[in-house]
């Protein structure tokens, strides 16, 4: 095969149906279509759709090209836009070049390594909390659990505020809001035409517009010196003049939203793979008694809890809280041999790439023992993404990584957590990657026979 890329010919992918092209296989196929995009048709993959060229990436080398080496060349894209750009307006997600700069600029300081050290014992009290309400023998929905743990976490670390009223209203309005964005009348027909689930979309986005707008009144009220709607609030933009309203407005309902909600799925996904795999859960306990002793970790623990971390890790490749990237070519690039021309939409799926066993031996296996310095050297770079990569990666990653650590740490200390159905796990690809239903889990105090015989 040449070298030269192949001009005027696409790369091998479904044909799909007259007009729409293979559009409503992709939506109401999800990650199993991804994946077998990927078995069938290999490392670039194409189709059409109603809105145009459709390509698909699967060899870490591609998408290191447009997260890394050509950024400026991938735009979010309108698509993109449309999904999101309801609930987070203009915000660090959605937002592109100087903007977004400008933007990233005056939140960057709130997730500073060492400011990140200050949040650390905020988390372990708003989870001890939280479990303190837990009794032995009950069964709860955990993703209902850590969403609103999540939840309240962020608003104090990032917010400065206690949003105990809010709770409900949020939760409310993210769920209803999430699933729609991927409802296939919504993504195929034109933004005039209502359907109940824009109505929806419309009524979360209000709710959490009046939620943002109280929290900002109370900060210019009452500000703080290192909460991020404080730093917005005193940040002055470009021409001197200040953010505003809109800009602090969406910078705010982007982080309550983005800073909760794929924490929350990871914590969710990681309690049912432990109970799905009682000797890691095991293994994991044994850590938690032999470094911590029963007393609360602290951040200077984290150093030592690594099998803590590396159970995180693996619950975020096999079960990725964000399951694909999309962005848009604002010029022709040259991929994998084949011409991208301006305009076309490009997927990354770390759902796909994640499972790939060109890069994990029994890739479908939960082997956390499988995360060591050696391995993670031996992987190429883009073959594990849970927060993308390059200028756009998650500004948020080390207070994620963070939170998820502690949050396993508290809870495993002394509950054990048992399914309470052996339905399988179903999973939703909407911005996030979702449980389609309620991971319910029943609750079991470790007795202090359990913690003694671990320890031994």
């Amino acid at each position: 095969m040449s070298n030269e890329p192949a001009v005027g010919t696409f790369p091998p992918g479904p044909s799909g149906l007259p007009v729409v092209g293979a559009a409503p296989h992709a939506i109401l196929g999800g990650l199993d279509f991804r994946e077998r995009m990927a078995n069938e048709y290999g490392d670039v993959v194409h189709w059409e759709d109603h809105h145009g060229h459709v390509y698909q990436l699967n060899h870490p080398d591609d998408i290191q090209q447009v997260l890394v080496y050509n950024n400026t060349n991938y735009v979010k894209g309108n698509q993109f836009q449309r999904v999101l750009g309801p609930l987070t307006g203009n915000g660090i997600l959605n937002s592109e070049g100087e903007e977004w700069r400008g933007n990233r600029r005056v939140i960057q300081p709130a997730f500073h390594p060492d400011r990140i050290e200050v949040y650390a014992d905020m988390i372990t009290d708003l989870t001890d909390a939280s479990i303190d309400n837990w009794r032995d023998g009950e069964t709860r929905s955990i993703h209902d659990d850590m969403m609103e743990l999540t939840l309240r976490v962020v608003a104090q670390a990032l917010f400065g505020v206690d949003i105990d009223r809010y709770v409900g209203d949020i939760e409310t309005a993210v769920n209803d809001f999430l699933p729609a964005t991927s409802s296939l009348p919504n993504i195929m027909l034109p933004e005039n035409v209502p359907l109940p689930s824009r109505w929806r979309m419309d009524r979360a986005r209000e709710t959490l517009d009046d939620v943002v707008d109280e929290i900002i009144r109370e900060k210019r009220t009452n500000p703080g010196e290192h909460d991020v709607i404080s730093m917005l609030l005193n940040a002055d933009d470009e021409d001197g003049g200040g953010l505003s309203k809109k800009q602090i407005h969406d910078e705010a309902i982007t982080l309550l939203f983005a800073g909760h909600e794929t924490t929350a799925v990871s914590l969710t996904y990681t309690t049912y793979l432990l109970a799905q795999h009682p000797e890691v859960e095991a293994k994991l306990v044994a850590e938690l008694d032999e470094v911590l002793g029963g007393e609360t970790p602290t951040m200077a623990d984290l150093s030592e809890l690594t099998y803590t971390e590396q159970v995180v890790k693996e619950s975020m490749r096999l079960l990725p809280p964000v399951p694909f990237i999309t962005r848009e070519a604002k010029t022709t690039d040259e991929i994998g041999n084949y011409r991208i021309p301006a305009g076309a939409r490009v997927f990354m799926s770390q759902w796909v790439v994640h499972r790939d066993s060109r890069w994990y031996d029994d890739p479908l296996a939960f082997q956390p023992e499988r995360w060591t310095k050696e391995f993670q050297r031996s992987l190429p770079p883009l073959a594990y993404f849970p927060f993308a990569a390059g200028p756009r990666r998650c500004i948020g990653d080390r207070f994620a990584m963070l939170e998820a650590r502690l949050i396993l740490a508290m809870l495993y200390q002394n509950h054990h957590l048992e399914l309470a159905s052996d339905r399988n796990l179903e999973v939703i690809p909407t911005v996030t990657s979702r449980p389609k239903e309620d991971v319910l889990m029943t609750v079991h105090e470790r007795s202090a026979d359990e913690t003694a015989e671990s320890d031994r």
